[in-house]
């Protein structure tokens, strides 16, 4: 059984969304066989994203004021802004032996247990990828995959405006619910929260790597 480091955790702060995918595409191109593997952690200012099969149908009116962007992660229509922590996992999954199914299960299970540590109970749903507290949805996610490396990753809504959300269907369900830890009588800081995200994070990306990651 073979023990892969951590990834190293870049906490990057306020960055506009495009900054930060041109910056995930460079690293993965420029990546070798001895690049350390990385987690970025930061949030955006207000943006729509939906990934390569995003429907129309999906999106916000065309009268809508916030930016809306199409990108190169799977994936529907979603909303990233600020009190938003968004963790991006750049990964050599053919080095770490991880399939993108243990990987989506790894960053699922690191919210769900994260969001456990303040007594509530998530969950997620084999035909729409993130975690649910209930039927509300708190943590989204979508990947890119190159060359057998990862970026993009999740976002999990912390103490944010949820607005904007009633303006699309959110990662393509018309309805969806979506949720915060705020709604939930989480007052911690954000700081605070990204840190036991990134605990969570690099705790699960190691165990399911080894082999050790739960698969129920």
């Amino acid at each position: 059984m073979t023990l892969h480091p951590s990834p190293r955790v870049r906490r990057l702060g306020l960055v506009p969304y495009e900054q930060a995918w041109e910056a995930m595409k460079s690293f993965t191109a420029a990546r070798t066989a001895a690049t350390a593997d990385e987690i970025w952690l930061l949030e955006h200012p207000p943006i729509y994203t939906y990934g390569v099969a995003g429907r129309s149908e999906h999106l916000p009116g065309a009268d809508c004021a916030i930016p809306v962007l199409k990108v190169d992660r799977g994936g529907q229509v979603t909303y990233h802004g600020p009190g938003q922590l968004v963790a991006y996992v750049l990964l050599d999954l053919q080095r770490r032996h991880l399939t993108v199914r243990s990987l989506v299960r790894a960053l699922e299970q690191a919210v769900i247990d994260l969001v456990s540590d303040f007594g509530i109970s998530a969950s997620r749903r084999v035909d729409a990828p993130g975690v649910y507290v209930r039927d509300a949805k708190i943590a989204a996610l979508g990947l890119r995959i190159r060359r057998g490396c990862s970026y993009h990753g999740l976002s999990l809504n912390v103490d944010m405006d949820l607005a904007p959300f009633r303006a699309i269907d959110p990662c393509g369900h018309a309805g969806l619910e979506v949720t915060q830890l705020r709604a939930l009588g989480v007052d911690a800081p954000i700081n605070d929260i990204g840190e036991r995200l990134i605990s969570k994070l690099t705790r699960h990306i190691v165990l399911a790597a080894s082999g050790m990651e739960k698969q129920s």
